[in-house]
Parts: structure tokens; C-alpha cells; sequence
């Protein structure tokens, strides 16, 4: 391979090539359980929760593909196995049971918001760290809709009356009255 002269160094490049892998490995895991809930789920919630789920684990594809590009363009190789994935990856696999549609909300409400952690971290790395704000920006946009899918998600399971005043009834019935 001709040598990139792109004003980072190879430890640097490797470096966010590292932590690209791995959030290449979280939405890979991430789109596997997405659909995997998307056939499996039933119940009053089917058709929301089907439509949802696939609006999602489309733009998981997208996000993937953004990725293991963004790696290549560093000079380096994606993660292309499930070995690789289970290996790098945060998120857990669910096997066993078929948990409820509400299990199943929580439990991608839960992935995203790790996924955002890390995000947040990868994203302080590469601009501290490793001098590349290119990568960084990148992250801050797949992290952002990482934040619109878990607020999505979890819109749908907090169920919640709001007065009109925008606060939440369920508070106001566990304050005495007068406070």
C-alpha cells in the first residue's frame, strides 16, 4: 500500500483505526439484534415497533458502511467477521429467551446508550489524543443519531401523561400537596 501522508502519524491512524473497529463491531452487533427483535417482536405494539426497528436497522447499515469506510481512508481494514465483532464489540449478543416488546425497547435503549458512551469517549480521544478532527466529527454525527434513536426508543416505553404545563403528571401525584 502507497504510504498516507495525511498529516497523521501511523500510531495515530491506528489508533482511531482501533477505536473505528470497534464502534464498527457495537452497530454491527447492534443492527444483528435490531432485526432480529424486528421478526420476533409481537403484540399490540407489532406494526410501531416492525416499522421502527426498520427505519433503524437501515441507518445501523448506512453507519456501517460510513465506518469501515472512514477506516479504509485511514489506511486500514475493517472488522468483517463475527469472531472480530463478539470480539471488539461492547454490546452483548441476546440469546435464550424472546423477551417481551417492552424487554426488547429497553434492551436497545440500553445498546444505544452504550454505544454513546463509548462515542463520546472515541470522540475525545481522536481529537486529543490522536490530532484527528476529521474522525472525531465523524463520530459526533454517528453519535447524535445514536441519540435520536435511543430518545426514540425510549419515547416509546416511558409512556408518561404530561400536563399542560410540560411537567410529568406521575411526579406530580408523589408530591404532597402544597410543595
Amino acid at each position: 500500500m502507497r504510504p498516507l501522508n495525511i498529516g497523521l502519524t501511523e500510531e495515530q491512524r491506528q489508533g482511531v483505526i482501533n477505536l473505528l473497529n470497534q464502534d464498527l463491531a457495537d452497530s454491527y452487533l447492534l443492527v444483528v439484534k435490531t432485526k432480529k427483535f424486528h421478526w420476533d417482536v409481537v403484540g399490540p405494539q407489532f406494526r410501531s415497533l416492525h416499522e421502527i426497528w426498520e427505519e433503524q436497522y437501515e441507518q445501523l447499515s448506512e453507519n456501517i458502511d460510513s465506518i469501515a469506510e472512514r477506516v479504509r481512508a485511514l489506511g486500514g481494514y475493517p472488522i468483517g467477521t463475527m469472531e472480530g465483532f463478539l470480539k471488539a464489540g461492547t454490546i452483548k449478543e441476546q440469546s435464550g429467551n424472546v423477551p417481551t416488546a417492552t424487554e426488547m425497547v429497553a434492551l436497545l435503549v440500553d445498546d444505544h446508550e452504550q454505544i454513546i458512551r463509548n462515542l463520546r469517549q472515541h470522540i475525545d480521544r481522536c481529537a486529543e489524543e490522536f490530532h484527528d478532527q476529521g474522525s472525531a466529527d465523524f463520530l459526533t454525527e454517528l453519535m447524535e443519531g445514536h441519540e435520536e434513536m435511543a430518545w426514540m426508543l425510549r419515547s416509546f416505553i416511558e409512556g408518561q401523561a404530561l400536563q399542560a404545563d410540560g411537567s410529568n403528571q406521575a411526579e406530580q401525584i408523589k408530591k404532597p400537596v402544597g410543595v
